[in-house]
């Protein structure tokens, strides 16, 4: 079964066999997500070299198109967020692009998407969640308990574990969102798989490439709205 649906990660698995990375009862010790999150960032190191190699006033190809999509985003951040936007924009670029290229692997027959995987996007969360907090400690100090408490003194019994417990929700809705989603559509093309011919799944490759963008991007746009909410004083 595992060969018929996923000979891609049966081939990985061998690999770890002809490395001697397995365990007594044959199995891989790098799990299979692990794998698959090396191989995208093979992919976007060998993109970013690519790009980079013969730079040139007058961009084409693989630079090209990377100078449109950072420049894009950072146009896009900044107008959002402000020029602090450009302090994280790094880490908001980095999150959508990894994302993007994860969630793009899964639509590979025989391959897995890493962030069908909830360990992969409980990483990316909780990154996120420590990043935007650090960033509100470090703007305003012992103030940025304000963003907890409400606007006015008697509503902090009430506000601040209602508030502590949103901000507890946040990274893992962020997780759950995207494991859901990719999960999701991994299962339903291995089932249009089984049932059609290869050909008669392409208009739903269409339709999953713009579903696993929006994915990413919202991502992308949650974890900057967080980030920009805590660049914010509290009200």
């Amino acid at each position: 079964m595992a060969m018929e649906i996923a000979p891609h990660v049966v081939l990985l698995e061998k690999a770890m066999h002809v490395v001697g990375l397995v365990d007594q009862a044959g199995h891989s010790l790098i799990p299979q997500h692990i794998l698959y999150t090396w191989l995208v960032m093979l992919i976007l190191i060998v993109l970013g070299w690519a790009g980079t190699r013969k730079l040139s006033l007058v961009p084409q190809g693989v630079q090209n198109f990377l100078e449109i999509m950072v420049g894009g985003m950072e146009d896009f951040i900044v107008s959002n967020m402000g020029e602090q936007g450009r302090t994280v924009f790094p880490l908001l670029m980095t999150l959508f692009i990894f994302i993007l290229f994860s969630n793009f692997i899964g639509l590979v027959p025989g391959c897995m998407a890493p962030t069908a995987n909830l360990n992969t996007n409980a990483s990316m969360a909780l990154c996120v969640f420590l990043f935007y907090n650090y960033i509100g400690i470090r703007e305003h100090g012992a103030k940025y308990i304000k963003h907890f408490t409400g606007p006015v003194p008697w509503l902090i019994p009430i506000m601040l574990p209602i508030e502590m417990l949103s901000h507890l929700a946040r990274p893992l809705s962020l997780t759950v969102r995207l494991f859901g989603n990719i999960f999701g559509e991994e299962l339903v093309l291995i089932l249009f798989f089984f049932l059609l011919p290869v050909v008669a799944t392409l208009p739903i490759y269409f339709l999953y490439s713009l579903a696993d963008t929006i994915q990413a991007f919202i991502f992308f746009m949650l974890s900057m709205i967080y980030l920009k909410m805590s660049f914010e004083e509290a009200h």
